[in-house]
Order: structure tokens, then C-alpha cells, then sequence
């Protein structure tokens, strides 16, 4: 999905309000047909989300996981080391899940323009894509999934919120053929 302002104004509507809520926005229900939005997305200026301004150093992040049907499945801890070189950072992230499963991912996240990115880690099929306004930002990616001994290529859509005080809030719904399997909330803070 290519990023433009408009869809991700939708995007935007869909996170605060639910997809009932952006769909009505932006379709008639008695033809189908999609229509301008009535009302603005209102995200809060300050203050202002930048991956290459929040990541570099040391982040703390306690994160779970559900099901489907909201059941809670997994809790985590990850710690998140940032670096930016030029307009590439680099997040090496190591998961520690309550069951003792451990895991390390790297990002390397090339920083565009106007709030833009792309991305890339170990198992992200293609592009890792990256739309930032304000104080909120969508990244979405198609990545295959450890599931036993086997792999599901599945969606995620993380939608990130920065609140007061470096604290940086993420939810993330993964899906598969577009139909919800679960989803992962994760609250950041700085610790340097």
C-alpha cells in the first residue's frame, strides 16, 4: 500500500475512532460509495514523533499479546538498542517472553522525508513501510510468523502514539488472508 496523505488521514480516523466509525467517514452505507471525510483527524502536536529523534539509545518496552478473541496469550519485555547513522537506524531488539522463549530482531529503518519510512528486518517479506504525523505513526509489513515448524506470512499494522514524558504507545494488529489473528500492545519508555 502506497502511503498518501489521505489514506493515512483514514488510517488515522480508523485508530482513534474504529473501523466502523472511518468506514462511515468515508462511505455511504446506502450505495457503497466512498464520500468525503466530515470530520479532521485531531492528533496532538506535541509532541511530535520522529523514529530517528525517540530510538537512538536505550528503550525499555512491556508488551502482550491476545488472541482474536481478547485473551491474553503472551507478556514480553524487550530492550532496544538505537543508533542512527545519517538517516538509517539501526533498533536491535531482544524479547524476553514469560515463558523463557528468547528472541533478537534488527531493524535497519531508513529515514525519509516528510515523516516517511521504509524498513527492513529478518523475516519482513518485501519493505517494512512507515507514514508519521504529528504525534502518531502507521508501519505495516507482511512477515513470516514462527509458528511451530512452520512459517505464516502474516500482516502486521502498528499504529504508534507518543504521549508526554517519552512514553511512546503501540498497537498492533496482525492479520492473515485480512482476517484478525491477534494483537500486540506495547508501551515504551527512554531509559537514556
Amino acid at each position: 500500500m502506497n502511503v498518501t496523505p489521505d489514506n493515512l488521514r483514514t488510517a488515522l480516523l480508523a485508530a482513534r475512532l474504529g473501523t466502523d466509525a472511518a468506514q462511515a467517514a468515508h462511505q455511504d452505507r446506502s450505495t457503497g460509495e466512498s464520500r468525503q471525510m466530515d470530520m479532521e483527524v485531531r492528533s496532538l502536536t506535541k509532541p511530535q514523533l520522529r523514529l530517528e529523534e525517540y530510538f537512538p539509545g536505550r528503550t525499555r518496552a512491556y508488551g502482550i499479546f491476545q488472541d482474536r478473541f481478547g485473551k491474553l496469550r503472551r507478556r514480553f519485555l524487550v530492550e532496544i538498542a538505537g543508533t542512527l547513522n545519517g538517516s538509517l537506524l539501526t533498533l536491535v531488539e531482544n524479547f524476553c517472553y514469560d515463558d523463557g522463549e528468547r528472541e533478537q530482531r534488527t531493524w535497519s529503518i531508513k529515514c525519509l522525508d516528510h515523516g516517511l519510512y521504509e524498513g527492513h528486518t529478518d523475516g519482513v517479506l518485501g519493505t517494512a513501510q512507515g507514514a508519521g504525523q504529528e504525534n502518531v505513526l502507521n508501519w505495516s509489513y507482511s512477515f513470516a510468523l514462527p509458528i511451530g515448524e512452520r512459517r505464516w506470512k502474516v500482516r502486521f499494522n502498528d499504529w504508534f502514539f507518543l504521549h508526554e514524558d517519552d512514553v511512546l504507545f503501540n498497537r498492533a494488529e496482525i492479520s492473515k488472508f485480512g482476517i484478525r489473528l491477534g494483537e500486540a500492545t506495547m508501551v515504551f519508555h527512554k531509559l537514556d
